[in-house]
């Protein structure tokens, strides 16, 4: 009987397939026949330079490639949008799980999260993406598949309706890194999962394994106006995105690993957004899960685990 074939470390250099087959021809062919042979695709998923394809991965880089990446992105940034970004590769701090808690009492659906989210996360205006859908729904259903997220009302909060906003849930069991073919995304240990663009291939396997719509892909060149750039940037969080590549909410990682709140937050009127460290049993997230009317973590029969939750008043 024939052995078994060897399993693969999707984490190896093996699995990564598309890397590995080009570190192979700059052996044999040499670095610059291997950058006119790259050409082509450059274009087609809007790479800037040989570096940039063949650059390693995340997990693998030594603080001094992170060095090289970072000036690269910076210089990228600068050219095209006419200022010098400061770019951090932040790190998860120790001690730390972040959650989200979103009082459904209080969102008045004003959405007023969804825009402070796509101007603090460097997000495609032409068209525009965002990571924040709110679904507007009738006083006593909870089925989120039939909720309305593009209701034009002339002022809200209406009557008979509630809102819920819909992001990604950061869960603990996550479906859409499990079917990732290259490991371009991951969960860290403060439980943001986190995408690195320079390693997404674009396949959107991660896309449809979500069941929170949280995941959106590029489909033309994102366009930011150079005045609306915001130049405070994490590598894995909000630097610019090019066509070709998954995102996704990432609980504003350029604030909240330096201790800010997410912009979603900071910017509701209404105080309905809470998120802190569930680990701190002394947090006010920590407080709203033991005391509040939590009423859910959305879809939990999928077996994710969400760690953004959402509750009532009591």
């Amino acid at each position: 009987m024939n052995s078994l074939p060897p399993q693969i470390d999707k984490a190896s250099d093996q699995a990564m397939s598309r890397r590995s087959f080009l570190r192979g021809c700059a052996a044999f062919g040499g670095v610059s026949a291997l950058a006119a042979s790259l050409a082509p695709l450059r274009e087609l998923g809007d790479y800037t330079n040989t570096d940039q394809f063949l650059q390693k991965y995340y997990k693998e880089l030594t603080p001094s490639d992170m060095t090289k990446v970072i000036d690269r992105i910076e210089g990228e940034v600068e050219r095209q949008y006419g200022i010098r970004p400061h770019v951090r590769d932040l790190k998860p701090m120790d001690g730390v799980e972040f959650v989200y808690a979103l009082n459904l009492t209080r969102c008045i659906g004003c959405r007023k999260c969804v825009h402070a989210c796509v101007k603090e996360n460097n997000q495609s205006r032409s068209p525009e993406i965002q990571y924040i859908r709110v679904l507007k729904m009738p006083h006593g259903s909870m089925d989120v598949e039939k909720g309305n997220h593009n209701y034009d009302s002339k002022q809200v909060p209406e009557k008979g309706f509630l809102y819920m906003p819909i992001q990604c849930q950061q869960c603990k069991n996550p479906p859409c890194v499990k079917v990732c073919p290259v490991n371009a995304t991951w969960q860290e240990k403060d439980g943001i999962t986190v995408i690195d663009y320079d390693w997404c291939i674009g396949c959107r396997y991660c896309e449809a394994a979500c069941p929170y719509w949280a995941r959106r892909f590029n489909f033309t060149k994102p366009q930011i106006p150079k005045d609306k750039i915001n130049p405070d940037m994490s590598y894995l969080g909000n630097r610019p995105r090019k066509q070709g590549v998954m995102e996704k909410c990432h609980f504003c990682i350029q604030r909240t690993r330096v201790g800010k709140y997410p912009a979603c937050l900071e910017v509701c009127p209404v105080g309905a957004r809470k998120f802190g460290n569930i680990l701190d049993p002394n947090s006010e997230v920590s407080y709203i899960l033991r005391e509040k009317r939590v009423f859910i973590q959305l879809k939990e029969e999928m077996g994710t685990s969400p760690r953004f939750f959402y509750y009532f008043d009591k």
